[in-house]
């Protein structure tokens, strides 16, 4: 099976069609104001109608936010799942996605001594259509930049998909490890914060590639 790829924290149109010319399954946006890869609603909806075709999903990416604050983005936006990337319980996590009829899945950043098996387990229970993993950071939500220990990596019949510290230069390495379903990067594909980089995508979609092939 081959290894999907979200590029995440889109921020500008041109970036986005990079993103799918290069073969990105799906792009990322951040409503989260206090992440500065933020975008709102109304810009997003232009990015959507101007560079997304059919078949590449839209991911929104939420920290903590009110069941209210998500139906106004998903006024502008087609949204098709929603990360929950802050602390939100499995309850809440399932209550706002019968509130929205979207599919839904988790970040859980890999803290030390996390037994992430038992954490997995609630939030798939609770319906989950995916597990992130991600690095832990004591403050950032993502986006840190950093990779945690993929000797960590779990095996579960819910798809996982890999984040933190992905980079061109090591992402055929980590699927090679870890054999996520799919993998999530953002800072490892810029020039700046929220400016993505043609080349930089181009080098991580043929090292998922690689990866995936071995």
């Amino acid at each position: 099976m081959r290894t999907r790829t979200k590029i995440c924290g889109i921020t500008r149109i041109e970036d986005a069609v990079s993103a799918v010319q290069l073969g990105a399954d799906a792009i990322g946006f951040v409503f989260y104001a206090k992440s500065p890869r933020a975008i709102t609603g109304q810009a997003a909806q232009v990015i959507v109608q101007q560079a997304l075709p059919p078949y590449v999903q839209i991911v929104g990416l939420f920290v903590d936010a009110t069941l209210n604050e998500i139906q106004a983005v998903l006024k502008d936006v087609p949204v098709e799942i929603i990360q929950f990337h802050g602390a939100e319980s499995p309850e809440q996590c399932a209550q706002i996605a019968q509130q929205t009829g979207r599919r839904w899945y988790k970040a859980i950043q890999m803290k030390p001594n996390i037994d992430i098996y038992t954490e997995i387990q609630r939030y798939r229970d609770a319906g989950a259509s995916a597990i992130l993993l991600d690095a832990w950071h004591p403050e950032l939500k993502g986006g840190t930049g950093q990779a945690f220990d993929w000797a960590s990596f779990p095996t579960s019949e819910i798809a996982l998909i890999l984040a933190g510290g992905l980079t061109p230069l090591n992402v055929a390495q980590a699927i090679g490890q870890t054999a996520p379903f799919a993998v999530d990067v953002s800072g490892g594909v810029e020039i700046a914060k929220g400016i993505k980089s043609h080349q930089l995508i181009e080098q991580f979609m043929q090292g998922v590639h690689c990866g995936s092939a071995k």
